[in-house]
C-alpha cells in the first residue's frame, strides 16, 4: 500500500510571523498536520483489511474515518502553499483570477468580506474555502466543517483558511476574529491563482 507523507513546508517555520507566529507553525504542520496524514494511513490500512476478511461491520466508522483525516490531510497541503512571507504577498489588480472575482462577488473588497465573515462564523472546527464551481462556471465561499462537512461536490477548493484553533490558539488564544484578519497578509495569490487557472482547463 503506499503510503500518503507529511510534506515539507514550502518555507522556513518563522516565514510568516508576525501574522502566524513560529510555534503554532510548528504544532500545526509537525504534530496536527501529521495526525491526519496517520490517521488517513490507519484507516486506509484497516479498509483493505476489512475487505481480505470479507467482514464489512466497521465501514460506517471506517468511511468516517477515511474523509476526516483524508480531507484534513488535503486541506493542510493546500493551506501550507497558498501562503508566504508577507512581503511576497500582493493581492491581484488584474487578470483571470481577479476577474472571475469580481464577476463572481462583484467588487474584490466583497470577495474578502463575504471570506472573512464566513471564516469568523464557522461554528464548531473547520475550514472557508474559496473554490471553483465547473458546472456554474463561478467561485464560491464554502464553510467546511470539521474538513469534510458542508462541501460542494465537484468544486475545487483555490484558497483555504484553518480556523480550528490549533491553527491561531497560541498567538490569538481565542480571537478569531483578529487572526483572520491578519491572515489576508500572508495569501500566495500567485498560487491561488495558479489552481484557478489549472481548475478550468
Amino acid at each position: 500500500m503506499k503510503e500518503y507523507k507529511l510534506p515539507d513546508l514550502p518555507y522556513p517555520y518563522n516565514a510568516l510571523e508576525p501574522y502566524i507566529d513560529e510555534a503554532t507553525m510548528r504544532l500545526h504542520h509537525d504534530k496536527h498536520h501529521l495526525a491526519y496524514v496517520n490517521g488517513l494511513n490507519a484507516a486506509i490500512k484497516k479498509l483493505e483489511e476489512a475487505r481480505e476478511k470479507g467482514d464489512f461491520s466497521a465501514i460506517r466508522a471506517l468511511s468516517g474515518q477515511l474523509a476526516f483525516h483524508g480531507s484534513g490531510h488535503i486541506m493542510h497541503c493546500i493551506f501550507w502553499e497558498i501562503m508566504c512571507p508577507a512581503k511576497e504577498s500582493k493581492e491581484p489588480k488584474q487578470g483571470k483570477l481577479y476577474e472571475k472575482i469580481v464577476e463572481s462577488f462583484g467588487s474584490f473588497e466583497g470577495f474578502k468580506k463575504q471570506f472573512s465573515e464566513a471564516a469568523k462564523a464557522v461554528e464548531g472546527n473547520g475550514w472557508a474555502v474559496l473554490a471553483y464551481e465547473p458546472l456554474g462556471d463561478r467561485l464560491i465561499v464554502l464553510q467546511a466543517e470539521n474538513h469534510q462537512k458542508l462541501t460542494f461536490q465537484g468544486s475545487t477548493p483555490l484558497l483555504v483558511l484553518d480556523v480550528w484553533e490549533h491553527a491561531y490558539y497560541l498567538k490569538y488564544q481565542n480571537n478569531r476574529a483578529a487572526y483572520v484578519d491578519g491572515w489576508w497578509n500572508v495569501v500566495n495569490w500567485k498560487e491561488v491563482e495558479r489552481r484557478f487557472l489549472s481548475a478550468r482547463k
